[in-house]
């Protein structure tokens, strides 16, 4: 049994999806990963992680576009406002998404669906330095 960790930073540019799925997988075969659980967390309350279709990017459009009706961007809805017109909003989609995800790893393999895809949902405006970690419990 092993453990490892790797911390994976993404520079956002506003608020959308995005992908991380070729890192992960690569980072997964770098270090012979045979079977076990991967553990992915996001360390932030204003972004989440989704697993998701990474075939039609209007899949992401969508989502973006049905929480921002969700929770609309609007000071007046809140006490919570100090950072910015996004700052409640941001905390509120946070809280309905995922800061964890775990996937089982296979034969070397991340279990995932044909159209799936790891993501981080970036739910401010402005750009952010965001940090995922991953967290393996498993045979090498």
């Amino acid at each position: 049994m092993k453990q490892e960790f790797y911390n994976f930073k993404i520079k956002t540019n506003g608020q959308k999806l995005y992908e991380f799925t070729d890192e992960t997988i690569n980072w997964i075969k770098k270090n012979n990963f045979k079977k076990g659980i991967l553990n992915l967390t996001v360390q932030h309350t204003s972004a989440s992680l989704l697993v998701q279709e990474n075939a039609d990017p209007d899949v992401q459009t969508d989502l973006i576009k049905y929480f921002d009706k969700l929770v609309p961007m609007n000071n007046n809805l809140y006490i919570h406002t100090t950072e910015g017109k996004d700052d409640m909003p941001a905390h509120i989609k946070s809280s309905l998404t995922n800061n964890q995800i775990s996937l089982s790893i296979k034969d070397s393999e991340l279990l995932l669906g044909t159209w799936q895809g790891l993501y981080l949902f970036e739910h401010r405006l402005e750009p952010q330095n965001r940090t995922i970690i991953h967290h393996f419990i498993g045979e090498i």
